[in-house]
């Protein structure tokens, strides 16, 4: 089943007065790109917040936004250990006396050894980083939901226009000896009217005619695009990141569509392969989508 590039998904985790919220949105990319943005205090977990999401997302334009709040206020989680900041000013006192300064100790001073007495979500809230984890994969989880079920509705009408390509294929093959045969009755009596020694020599003007039939039979195109319908449908069906193989193979198609179109010797055949020329570009526009 195929999955498509855009969703959204929601992850919410609440353990007594801690509140985590993972908030995830994707959108079309030819790549996997992701963009977070985390609570500062969790600058330092990126790289497995990426890793955990990438493990589950292979392609498209993703944006993580991770929200934590406690008491709901929103990442307010640094607290004040007094004991600690009694300790740091009898520090800085005696760091003073020691250089015989005789300026007084201001807040500035004191904010520059922050680090020992604030205590940040880690220290009070061990599993923190656990409910965040398990807040984005809720929200992937959310967005795989919505992801397939686009997919769905995309492969639903990809599938009508491959049918439909299939069918204009078929109609082809069976007009196009007709098609043929009628261009070149009317190509012999132009030839017979412009060059009276084709009338004279009539085997060099039937392997003249041989000649023009196999340059403008579109048997072998028809053969090949048939097998790559089937090859397209295949890839949708058991490729695990079919996009970028469903793009090639397409690519494929529109050549063997330009070379019908190119050998046509009818308005039928020429109409035929217009219309599957523009199914194919449908189906291009919605694989632009596909995972």
């Amino acid at each position: 089943m195929i999955s498509s590039m855009t969703g959204y998904g929601k992850g919410i985790v609440q353990k007594g007065d801690l509140y985590v919220e993972a908030e995830l949105k994707s959108l079309n990319s030819r790549y996997f790109e992701l963009s977070l943005r985390l609570p500062k205090f969790l600058y330092d977990k990126e790289f497995e917040v990426r890793e955990r999401i990438k493990n589950k997302i292979k392609r498209g334009k993703v944006f993580l936004n991770v929200t934590f709040k406690k008491n709901n206020i929103e990442n307010d989680f640094l607290n004040v250990d007094t004991e600690a900041v009694k300790l740091t000013m009898k520090l800085l006192k005696e760091v003073r006396k020691a250089a015989g300064l005789k300026d007084k100790i201001k807040f500035t001073d004191l904010i520059g050894f922050q680090n020992l007495y604030l205590k940040g979500i880690e220290e009070e809230f061990s599993e923190g980083i656990e409910l965040m984890n398990e807040a984005i994969d809720i929200a992937i989880g959310e967005l795989d939901k919505m992801r397939k079920a686009e997919g769905y509705e995309l492969e639903k009408d990809i599938r009508k226009r491959i049918n439909i390509i299939s069918d204009t294929v078929e109609y082809i093959e069976k007009i196009k000896e007709e098609n043929l045969q009628a261009y070149f009755e009317r190509f012999k009596e132009k030839a017979k009217q412009i060059a009276s020694n084709f009338v004279e020599d009539e085997q060099r003007l039937i392997t003249e005619l041989a000649i023009l039939s196999e340059r403008y039979d579109v048997t072998e195109e028809c053969v090949r695009l048939k097998s790559h319908l089937k090859l397209f449908l295949d890839a949708m069906e058991n490729s695990e990141e079919p996009g970028r193989k469903l793009n090639f193979i397409l690519q494929e198609m529109n050549r063997e569509a330009n070379t019908i179109n190119s050998k046509a010797v009818s308005s039928e055949i020429s109409h035929a392969g217009i219309l599957i020329k523009e199914e194919i570009e449908k189906i291009r526009e919605q694989i632009q989508n596909i995972e």
